[in-house]
């Protein structure tokens, strides 16, 4: 298949004119590698991690002196008070449920100010009836949509002043939705805006598939917590499963004991030998993300100069490793991820099928050729089959394996 491909040479001339086109927007990313690196370097040296922390424990795994170590460096690395970095996560959205029910209670309110979140949040929330969701324990679920692209600020204000909010749900990424994902300056601007008119609300940013995108994390603009998966960019594909936790110490308690036990917090949870990949995965998260992001920019560019609708486009500034590609065609939305499948490492072979998938409402593509189930970080390209029949690729552990994968995604719907 892929040397079938190189034979198209309309498509390497159009693939080289790209390259040349995105290098300044490529040499930006680069900064920000650099910088997260440096960051990311100090940490380990900070916090002195040695062969030794690769050791594990088992059972209830006490004085597991590696694990309290990652989460050490997870600490500095996002200026938080506190982290909660554990295999016992399952997933961001997993993540995402240990907050929400370690910190809030009956009666409590939780308050989206991006829309409704992710489809997998519905039956956890409530939005979709659930023995187990927090609507079941009468805490209540209220949202406030975007206004082009940013906050609503006049509701945001008024649902302040009329009810104690207990907790803020941020989600920065976009999701299955038409959106634009949420920049950490206007994450700062609203943050502000809200601990001037309620000081005690916690705001809890969902992080996932923005980590290290730029030189800024959301504890260090005033954030409360911080939540995200480790088989997306913290875990540069090194990960096996996971999640972490950032934030003030108190409320990194009441996660770690919604997790484990009451009265035992951080104190147990056996490493299992996961130690040696969730160092790697975030020693190596910067230069992986910022691989990601050039597949980004590159498929942005190529697709937009063959007249693909795409966000965001390739010269804007990133918020996250998401390239939406907008195909309005549900038949050539289904050519590009199976072009992506042929061209991954793992499953090549396999033709993907829009198929119903828990927690979400409509059938779903799914391309993920990856080494990892589920990992975001490794290049995958999903959607809804929804009208405008939107892809969603994100990562890419080397640049050069995504654009051979895109190359071929183009070849695939060229020959329609």
């Amino acid at each position: 298949m892929l040397d079938k491909l190189y034979l198209n040479k309309e498509l390497i001339s159009l693939s080289k004119k790209t390259e040349e086109k995105i290098k300044p927007y490529i040499n930006k990313i680069d900064d920000i590698v650099e910088f997260n690196s440096f960051k990311v370097l100090k940490a380990f040296i900070d916090n002195e991690i040695c062969e030794s922390d690769f050791s594990y424990t088992t059972g209830y795994g006490y004085n597991d002196i590696g694990r309290d170590k990652i989460e050490k460096v997870y600490s500095q690395i996002f200026k938080s008070e506190d982290a909660l970095v554990r295999s016992q996560i399952i997933s961001g959205t997993h993540a995402i449920t240990i907050a929400l029910f370690a910190l809030l209670r009956p009666n409590d309110i939780l308050l989206s100010i991006t829309g409704k979140p992710y489809d997998t949040l519905d039956e956890v929330i409530g939005i979709k009836e659930n023995g187990s969701s927090l609507k079941s324990y009468n805490i209540n679920y209220e949202q406030i949509d975007l206004i082009d692209n940013d906050f609503n600020y006049k509701e945001i204000e008024k649902k302040l002043k009329s009810n104690f909010i207990k907790l803020i749900e941020i989600q920065r990424s976009k999701g299955y939705s038409t959106r634009k994902s949420i920049s950490i300056e206007k994450t700062e601007k609203v943050i502000k805006f809200i601990k001037k008119i309620s000081p005690n609300t916690i705001i809890m940013i969902d992080n996932c598939y923005c980590e290290f995108v730029t030189k800024k994390e959301p504890i260090e603009i005033g954030a409360d917590l911080v939540v995200g998966s480790l088989i997306k960019n913290l875990g540069a594909g090194m990960v096996k499963n996971g999640g972490y936790i950032c934030g003030e110490s108190n409320l990194i308690k009441l996660c770690a004991e919604r997790l484990n036990v009451p009265g035992e917090a951080k104190e147990v949870g056996p490493s299992l030998d996961a130690n040696r990949s969730l160092l790697m995965g975030i020693f190596m998260a910067p230069k992986i993300v910022g691989e990601a992001l050039k597949t980004s920019i590159f498929t942005s560019q190529i697709l937009e100069d063959l007249k693909y609708d795409v966000e965001p486009k390739a010269n804007e500034d990133r918020v996250d490793i998401v390239q939406n590609i907008i195909f309005n065609n549900e038949h050539t939305m289904i050519k590009y991820c199976e072009g992506i499948q042929q061209a991954s490492p793992i499953d090549s072979n396999v033709i993907p099928i829009p198929s119903p998938m828990p927690g979400y409402k409509d059938k779903v593509i799914m391309a993920a050729g990856t080494f990892t189930q589920g990992s975001s970080i490794e290049l995958s390209c999903d959607g809804p089959l929804r009208s405008p029949y939107i892809a969603y690729q994100q990562g890419a552990l080397t640049y050069y394996y995504g654009k051979i994968a895109v190359l071929n995604a183009i070849s695939k719907i060229n020959k329609m």
